[in-house]
């Protein structure tokens, strides 16, 4: 079973009576040395980007409009036979028909992977990773301004990817013969464990029925029951914070690694270290004193070189220094979730290249092109407008599968709207074709050097065949609506007899009269 279909079989239990369609794009694996910059040597990594949208029709005869989207990359390192799932951004529109999906769509993606069963890679260990941080709109351009849209706060936001990971957790089925471990770990910044378990508690709105996993409050680079995905360096004593803490793009560790690798010491910038007299007059490298060399790998040498503190602080401490870092302290309250699971994958999958592309995958091009005309050209302010972007964005991802490349419609201000900020002068098309989505800086220095080897795989070539077998599909549901809460309480408040309450008085001690 394919990635789209696992999701559509997901929804078909959703309460309610809808209509849901969903495009699932899945680029081809490609090189990638970014994801542990700072390692020495560099792990080689394969990096796949994941977009899934969802649109929603409460009725037959409605149109379509957009009520979900998550943004994911899925990091495959086959020296320890780790994958990394990185959940950047999940939005809502707030345009979908009561219970939202969002949740049943998050954990069904995370299970595909997590699930050795249906997991597409060969790894035996997979690490999700993500960041929570409650804000109004991630992938909706103006979705904040829909009044029906109600996004979660800070400490609710931590409480439901809690929940969801532990479900995930429930979720995964090895085979019976296999032993499957798997380690779930949290961190809020800034809070104690005995705070962050009192604040998750009390922003649960209700007690889930599954069976719940133990949560470790805090980072898992201590343990060694799941291998970590980054291998250990030798000799050793090389082993530095980069072979723990990996990168990802638009995350506050990436920036605070940078920091830390980058930033000189508080005295200023120091001076370099002073060369050894050379004791051998020669130009061949093989008369050099092994001494000499050595101290050249330690100060200056590029394989050994360990840049900044990252050889100095150690993985507590990062995590206790992040809780002062400015995405943290910012009045919300952010979460870092990490899960671990190990278990063998599938033995189908075996022996297959890293790089080679899949079956209804489309190239890192198509992919990255769809999501930044999804925030740069596109609005979810009003219903309407939500309905024309669904149809602009859908037809956009036909197009290209077809070969034909649409060109997204411009904003436009319908002339019922008088707002002054819709009655200014248009920006030229020129510049709206310039904008692009905010996004972590490029690393600073020189020891960030893409990988240039040529890929042995041609790019994947779209059809319209692969658009409607791996691409877009749909589901019709047809199930009892969940009771309304409100009635609920009332029915019971009609039924139940008045509870008696007795209210003990206190009584004074008399004064003895002297």
């Amino acid at each position: 079973m394919n990635l789209r279909d696992h999701l559509l079989k997901s929804l078909r239990d959703i309460p309610g009576t809808r209509e849901f369609h969903i495009h699932v794009l899945v680029s081809s694996p490609r090189k990638f040395q970014g994801l542990f910059p700072f390692a020495v040597p560099r792990p080689r990594a394969y990096l796949q980007d994941l977009l899934v949208l969802l649109s929603e029709k409460s009725t037959p005869d409605s149109p379509r409009v957009f009520t979900t989207a998550i943004e994911a990359s899925v990091y495959n390192i086959p020296s320890t036979s780790c994958a990394i799932f990185y959940v950047s951004k999940v939005d809502t529109t707030g345009q979908s028909t009561s219970p939202s999906p969002a949740a049943t769509l998050v954990q069904s993606l995370l299970t595909y992977y997590a699930d050795p069963a249906t997991r597409p890679i060969s790894a035996n260990n997979l690490w999700i990773h993500l960041f929570a941080r409650a804000q109004s709109q991630y992938l909706f351009p103006n979705s904040a301004d829909y009044s029906g849209k109600h996004p979660l706060g800070d400490v609710k936001l931590c409480a439901w990817w809690k929940r969801v990971l532990t479900q995930v957790a429930n979720d995964v089925n090895p085979a019976a013969d296999v032993e499957a471990r798997i380690r779930l770990f949290y961190v809020l910044p800034g809070y104690s464990q005995l705070e962050a378990e009192h604040s998750l508690r009390r922003a649960t709105s209700s007690a889930s029925d599954a069976p719940a996993f133990i949560w470790t409050y805090g980072h898992p680079y201590s343990q060694t029951e799941i291998p970590l995905p980054c291998p250990a360096p030798t000799p050793d004593p090389h082993r530095n914070l980069g072979h723990f803490i990996p990168s990802f793009d638009d995350d506050p560790k990436s920036r605070f690694m940078d920091e830390i690798a980058y930033t000189p010491d508080a005295e200023g910038i120091r001076s370099p270290p002073r060369k050894r007299a050379r004791t051998v007059l020669h130009s061949n490298d093989a008369d050099v004193p092994k001494e000499a060399a050595a101290e050249k790998d330690r100060h200056g040498g590029k394989e050994g070189r360990i840049l900044g503190d990252l050889g100095k602080v150690s993985a507590d401490e990062f995590w206790e220094r992040m809780s002062f870092r400015q995405e943290c302290v910012a009045g919300a309250v952010t979460g870092f979730f990490i899960a671990g699971i190990s278990c063998p994958s599938s033995p189908s999958r075996s022996g297959m290249s890293p790089i080679a592309p899949m079956p209804g995958q489309v190239s890192c091009q198509l992919n990255k092109r769809i999501l930044s005309s999804l925030m740069t050209g596109l609005e979810f302010s009003t219903v309407e407008r939500s309905i024309k972007a669904t149809e602009t964005l859908e037809g956009a991802i036909r197009g290209l599968c077809e070969g034909i490349a649409p060109i997204p419609a411009p904003r436009t201000t319908p002339n019922t709207n008088t707002r002054a900020v819709d009655r200014c002068t248009p920006e030229p098309e020129a510049s709206r074709a310039l904008l692009a989505p905010p996004s972590t800086p490029p690393r600073r220095g020189k020891e960030y050097v893409a990988d240039v080897s040529p890929n042995p795989f041609p790019e994947p070539v779209t059809s319209l065949e692969t658009y409607h077998s791996h691409i877009y599909g749909s589901i019709c549901v047809n199930n009892p609506v969940l009771p309304s809460k409100t009635g609920t309480e009332n029915t019971a408040a009609s039924t139940e007899p008045a509870t008696h309450v007795t209210v003990l008085a206190v009584r004074k001690k008399k004064k003895r009269a002297e």
